[in-house]
């Protein structure tokens, strides 16, 4: 056997025998594709767990938590909660957020819903289609699957 074809044999044994003497000794071992928590612990993470947290929360308009929320007193409360800012309202949130395509957005990504040019809601993006929002008054926070594909979707920074 040549030299060259030994080498992804003594690699995949020098793997083996690494990943167990972390698991020996208690570190860790980094899968790709797979965050740590430490890496999974962004501020929009942070935020999409803070509003799942309000989960129940009636709806009131005007009111940004922390027992009761309107659409973007939702997001606003969740990112500055996550240590980010955002203005008041839904449009002026769509205005600061960077934009994402459907094809790029992210757990954790502000959902706006838009008629025309015009944001009237916001949520935060759960992944699988589904979102984290106020809805209404008589409802509840929830989450909910996107009913609609007029929206946009914006990245806090």
């Amino acid at each position: 056997m040549s030299a060259l074809n030994r080498v992804p044999s003594l690699l995949t044994r020098a793997g083996t025998a690494s990943a167990l003497t972390l698991a020996a000794v208690g570190g860790s071992i980094a899968v790709p594709g797979v965050a740590s928590d430490a890496a999974a612990a962004t501020p929009a993470t942070k935020a999409l767990q803070i509003a799942a947290s309000k989960k129940g929360s009636p709806y009131k308009w005007g009111a940004a938590g922390p027992r009761r929320f309107d659409c973007s007193g939702l997001t606003l409360y969740a990112f500055k909660k996550a240590g980010k800012s955002l203005p008041r309202t839904a449009a002026a949130q769509y205005n600061k957020t960077h934009h994402v395509s459907a094809s790029h957005r992210k757990a954790g990504d502000l959902v706006f819903f838009h008629s025309g040019r015009s944001v009237y809601h916001v949520g935060i993006y759960a992944g699988k289609g589904k979102i984290w929002h106020s809805p209404k008054t008589g409802e509840v926070v929830k989450l909910q699957k996107i009913w609609t594909k007029s929206v946009w979707y914006g990245r806090v920074s």
